[in-house]
């Protein structure tokens, strides 16, 4: 049983995470992350959904990375079907640094393809992290039709994913090498000079697969024949 005090104690917590002010929705929010508790998992959740502020949706991920995967998986995979896109977003994040696989079921095609950008890149990342052994080559299928979408933080974040895959992508990447809108094939070609030279940087990257596809067909290394040599 808690004390009156105790029960006092979780309402100020509670009150703080209501706040007008983001640093006393932030202590609120380190708060419970110092002293779990179960009980406080459901608010949580349901505050990762509205609040405006990053560094406190990212205290308040902390907050649930504190309570055992048990308490939290379940309830996170059922905000994935919620019709707020924040709260499908930060469910997928939160799910991506707990990184059971228990949530892989519920990373679905919808998900990945979600009109919404940061569920879409949430759920891209997530996704990388839960996929079982063995399921890369179907995760990279579904990833792959979504090159060329969104700007340069959007493709880099797809670009990502699929790097951190490994080659088993290289088949998907280089048949986006060859698809009818320029954009995709743009995309595909950074893509594939990101993943040999992670250090050339994806702006460098995309302008330069820019020129390839402007000028013409390219091989399977991502080149045009007699001009990138």
């Amino acid at each position: 049983m808690t004390t009156p005090k105790q029960d006092m104690n979780a309402m100020g917590v509670l009150r703080g995470l209501e706040s007008s002010g983001s640093s006393v929705r932030l202590r609120a929010a380190l708060t419970i992350g110092t002293t779990p508790d179960p009980e406080l998992v459901d608010t949580l959740i349901e505050r990762c959904a509205v609040e405006p502020e990053f560094s406190v949706r990212e205290m308040l991920t902390w907050a649930l990375l504190r309570h055992p995967p048990a308490l939290t998986v379940a309830k996170l995979t059922d905000e994935l079907r919620s019709e707020r896109a924040q709260a499908r977003s930060q469910a997928l994040h939160t799910l991506s640094k707990i990184g059971d696989r228990r949530a892989w079921p519920a990373i679905t095609w919808a998900l990945l393809t979600d009109a919404d950008g940061e569920v879409a890149r949430s759920a891209w990342r997530a996704a990388v992290v839960l996929v079982p052994p063995g399921g890369e080559p179907a995760l990279a299928t579904v990833l792959s039709t979504q090159f060329g979408r969104g700007g340069r933080e959007m493709q880099l974040s797809l670009s990502r994913a699929l790097i951190a895959l490994g080659e088993v992508v290289m088949p998907v990447v280089r048949a986006a090498m060859e698809d009818l809108d320029p954009r995709v094939r743009a995309h595909a070609v950074a893509t594939q000079r990101l993943a040999q030279d992670p250090d050339a940087g994806f702006e460098f990257a995309i302008e330069a697969a820019k020129r390839v596809v402007a000028l013409g067909p390219t091989d399977e290394k991502g080149m045009t024949p007699g001009v990138d040599r």
